[in-house]
């Protein structure tokens, strides 16, 4: 197996273009693919996904142990021809300075890093940020540059001075992407929604046309080839993470349009102790039988009609609280749970309520959309949780919501201070906008 970083000299290099490009060009040299993406981003992997055909998987040592992070390396990429990891940020750009940046996620499964450089305004005075970031060490700690693709190159003439650079910075250049419009990713609400999903196919393909015209696949492919690292790896393989056995028999996951943003080691240690059953709140009548149901992340700020128009799910999903049955609900999945969900219309501005399950007595809405994101730690019963919170939407405030509901103060943030999350509880329901990781458990 073949592995290699994509990581960047800063945010907004094109870390992701060259990734999904390349994922799909690996693919088209008919090498299987597998796909990670460095933090706890969710939107990237899906790109990863459709760029490849294999479920991406995140890496991330502030959600889990490095061992846990080495483990599912390993684990999911082991039948792979090559495994390829996008990075986060810049290369050095970690949670607490160089811990858990890409540079760091390199070091730690011991696997070269492809530079990506925004060229945009620069010339032959990239030469020595090449050369610092190929010499630059923490803690002893060296990241490998096995090679540079420059983003944004608007002529044959400009690349001339960029692989100067390089050539004199001693780092190989291994090609370009131009500075084509139509290459860039375009904003989102969250990652592209479901209805836009063929206009990513459409771009993939075109990123993936731009790496086979620019970018030497041959001298890049001998590039991250390193046997002596393939062995340490496969030596290194270990059986990390055990789930403890949970009581639950079956677990009923909601997974279509609106609901589909988990990680892709949580199911699995979930499935190691129990059957995994999907179901689709916009299509299906009911909740199948279960003894424990989970409403992932999402979009059901978009397909809140669709929601509200199958009312015998929502009433299959208060039923199934009010006597007792267990739901964990997170970000999207809450506000599905909610009285309601306000949406504001694109084009007039006004607003519309949508009821949903109403098993919480709270409403959630979109109107003053802003972000909210950072990494969360959950302290109880002498156990540490860790996840991430990212959402636009929010929920209501109100004096009228019963005090018993909202559990205050009980996460933090990465840096130890209290975060104003709420985790929501009603009889055995637990709902709140973080994402939590226990594939590590």
């Amino acid at each position: 197996m073949n592995s290699f970083l994509i990581g960047a000299a800063t945010s907004n290099s094109g870390k992701t273009t060259v990734s999904i490009g390349l994922m799909r060009a690996l693919r088209k040299r008919g090498l299987t693919v597998q796909p990670y993406k460095c933090g706890p981003d969710y939107i990237d992997t899906k790109f990863h996904t459709i760029a490849c055909g294999n479920e991406s998987v995140n890496l991330d040592t502030w959600l889990s142990s490095k061992e846990h992070v080495r483990h599912v390396f390993h684990k999911y990429g082991k039948d792979a021809d090559m495994r390829v990891v996008e990075g986060v940020m810049g290369l050095y750009d970690g949670y607490d300075r160089y811990n858990g940046s890409s540079g760091d996620i390199a070091t730690l499964l011991d696997i070269p890093v492809i530079l990506v450089i925004n060229a945009k305004s620069v010339a032959y005075s990239v030469a020595p940020l090449i050369y610092g970031f190929s010499n630059f060490s923490v803690n002893g700690s060296h990241v490998k540059i096995a090679g540079v693709i420059f983003n944004m190159v608007s002529s044959d003439n400009h690349y001339h001075h960029l692989k100067s650079a390089c050539d004199d910075a001693g780092i190989p250049c291994l090609g370009y992407i131009s500075n084509n419009p139509k290459l860039s990713i375009p904003g989102r609400h969250l990652g592209l929604s479901t209805d836009e999903l063929d206009k990513m196919e459409e771009l993939i393909e075109l990123c993936s046309e731009e790496i086979e015209k620019h970018v030497d696949m041959t001298m890049l492919i001998r590039s991250v080839y390193d046997e002596t690292s393939l062995r340490k790896q496969a030596k290194a393989e270990t059986h990390f993470f055990q789930l403890n056995k949970i009581c639950e028999k079956r677990i009923a996951i909601a997974r279509d349009e609106a609901f589909n943003f988990t990680y892709r080691a949580n199911i699995d240690a979930l499935a190691k102790n129990a059957e995994i059953v999907y179901f689709s709140p916009l299509a299906d009548q009911r909740i199948p039988a279960c003894d424990w149901l989970y409403l992932p992340g999402g979009y059901p700020e978009l397909y809140a009609e669709r929601l509200y128009d199958n009312k015998t799910m929502r009433d299959s999903i208060k039923e199934y609280a009010e006597h007792g049955g267990h739901i964990y609900a997170e970000c999207g999945g809450l506000m599905y749970l909610s009285k309601s969900i306000e949406v504001v219309d694109d084009v007039s501005g006004s607003c519309k309520n949508y009821d949903m399950c109403g098993v919480l007595p709270i409403e959630t809405t979109m109107e003053g959309a802003r972000l909210h994101l950072g990494y969360r730690m959950l302290k109880q019963n002498g156990r540490v949780m860790r996840g991430h919170e990212f959402h636009y939407s929010k929920v209501k405030e109100s004096d009228s919501y019963p005090r018993e509901l909202v559990i205050e103060h009980c996460q933090y943030t990465s840096k130890g201070a209290p975060a104003d999350t709420c985790l929501y509880r009603y009889r055995n329901v637990v709902a709140g906008y973080t994402h939590w990781y226990w594939g590590d458990i």
